[in-house]
């Protein structure tokens, strides 16, 4: 028998305790440091999300008989597809030469967060299930264009699939020790280097000899050693580096004092000194508990050839082979990372469209760019950069 809900809808994330959502992450699996409600909340009051960015948060919250959260999540109505990963500019061109709005769209995702993991939060498969459908159901009648739900974890996409939504899937590039089943663990960071072709090798020896000989040097900040002072450098290199690309940035210098205050756990930070100052930064966002680093955001207030590779691969690697985390993620796109070790791992979204004639077109769209992914795939996984494919 289905358990009936109440919904409840709040514009913030913030409107909710915090105890009651952090008591939904627990029970869910699958969920990243990007779910907390000090992630989320931290994105809203520095004013990163909101109405006039085109990420307008809706959260909703299924209470039971009791009044007790039961499942919830974040939603945001887009006005564009910035910020997302996973690009549906074509469709949304599609839409305007035939007259008809793309944008207002709903979007389950983690804002400019291109990661893996579940984005419905419940105390059971039963309750995210009823969650998903409620959304759904939310999108139908409230006439938006589409839904759209970027990165699930498995199961979340397996619903989807379920209730007909359309399955779409992109490639991202990660590091994991082992590199396969079955494979040996390395040890630290030269028997990693030692496990990769000789012209692999040696690219990456020579790009932190560059590194090095620009009178580089680095240290590795957890959150509870970095300071106002370290965030503020940051977030200098984060500006400047969007600058330099003509690019406004999506983050800002109170959403980055945010998390290093609310979440220090899940921060570490890498400082990059030419002498006694301070060139560039990485930040890496910490799952402790899963043993997963996520590289994030990187910056650099002056240019150093290989700084970049160096910052944000071969530490944060190190630092995983030193404290026995088993997974690094390099973000979104970029096939230049297999040469840095890393493998390509599919990732899941979904996708529900409103007008029927455009649904029809985009499944046959997403049926052919499948299987042209598997075989791209296929030829990526031939040319891994170890010694011999575990």
């Amino acid at each position: 028998m289905t358990e009936d809900f109440r919904t409840e809808l709040s514009d913030a994330v913030s409107a909710l305790p915090a105890a009651d959502w952090e008591r939904l992450v627990g029970a869910t699996p699958g969920t990243t440091p990007f779910q907390r409600h000090a992630w989320l909340s931290a994105l809203e009051q520095s004013g990163c999300v909101g109405a006039d960015t085109g990420w307008q948060s809706v959260v909703i919250a299924l209470r039971d008989k009791g009044g007790t959260p039961a499942a919830a999540c974040a939603l945001y109505v887009k006005s564009h597809s910035y910020g997302e990963y996973v690009f549906d500019w074509a469709w949304a061109r599609a839409y305007a030469e035939h007259g008809l709005p793309y944008y207002p769209k709903l979007l389950l995702a983690v804002p400019f967060t291109p990661v893996g993991g579940a984005k419905l939060l419940g105390r059971d498969a039963s309750a995210r299930q009823a969650l998903l459908r409620e959304v759904l159901a939310i999108a139908r009648r409230s006439g938006f264009s589409s839904f759209h739900a970027l990165f699930l974890d498995p199961l979340e996409a397996r619903w989807c699939a379920e209730l007909g939504l359309l399955e779409r899937t992109t490639l991202q590039f990660h590091w994991r020790n082992p590199p396969a089943d079955g494979a040996a663990p390395w040890p630290d960071f030269e028997a990693f280097l030692a496990s990769l072709r000789h012209d692999k090798r040696k690219k990456i020896k020579q790009e932190q000899r560059q590194v090095r000989d620009a009178g580089v040097t680095f240290r590795a900040l957890p959150g509870a050693e970095i300071t106002a002072s370290h965030w503020d450098f940051f977030t200098r290199c984060y500006d400047t580096t969007y600058a330099l690309h003509g690019s406004e940035p999506y983050l800002n210098r109170r959403f980055f004092h945010a998390i290093g205050a609310h979440m220090p756990e899940h921060c570490l930070l890498f400082v990059a000194q030419r002498g006694d100052q301070p060139v560039a930064s990485s930040l890496v966002v910490l799952d402790p508990q899963s043993r997963i680093a996520y590289g994030r955001y990187w910056g650099a207030v002056a240019h150093i050839p290989a700084l970049h590779f160096d910052a944000c691969y071969y530490q944060p690697i190190a630092w995983c082979l030193a404290h026995g985390y088993t997974t690094f993620e390099g973000g979104a796109q970029g096939e230049h990372k297999m040469a840095r070790g890393l493998q390509p791992v599919a990732t899941r979204s979904a996708h529900w469209l409103a007008q029927p004639q455009f649904a029809r077109a985009v499944q046959d769209y997403l049926q052919r760019e499948t299987a042209a992914l598997a075989q791209h795939r296929n030829n990526l996984q031939e040319r891994l950069p170890f010694k011999e494919v575990q």
